[in-house]
């Protein structure tokens, strides 16, 4: 089953991966100075998750390949793995597409 794992980070800000239903990471977040930062990333890879139109995809100096998810006005809201091959990215879009609107929320951070 897909999830969030939301976590918390040595320098205290949050952060979320998004992982497939095998358990892999296919999305991972910037680092948020508050929690409810961190669930607002979630609820904004829900509602940007699901169109095309969202995601860049990037070839990293070493050939590798990857995507970034934006929202509407550009702005970075999760970055992928690299990947090998170009086809693995596409997959990889694909399980943020149908995973991201309805993973459950899992919240690893500790709270002090």
């Amino acid at each position: 089953m897909s999830k969030y794992y939301v976590n918390k980070a040595i320098n205290g800000q949050f952060y979320f991966n998004l992982t497939g239903k095998n358990g892999e990471i296919i999305l991972t977040s910037e680092t948020y100075v508050t929690r409810q930062g961190c669930n607002d990333g979630i609820t904004s890879v829900r509602t940007h998750s699901p169109y095309d139109s969202n995601y860049k995809k990037h070839t990293a100096t070493n050939g590798q390949f990857y995507f970034t998810l934006v929202s509407n006005n550009n702005k970075i809201i999760g970055t992928s793995e690299m990947y090998s091959f170009s086809s693995s990215r596409e997959n990889g879009i694909a399980s943020v597409k149908e995973n991201g609107p309805k993973a459950e929320v899992v919240d690893r951070a500790p709270v002090y």
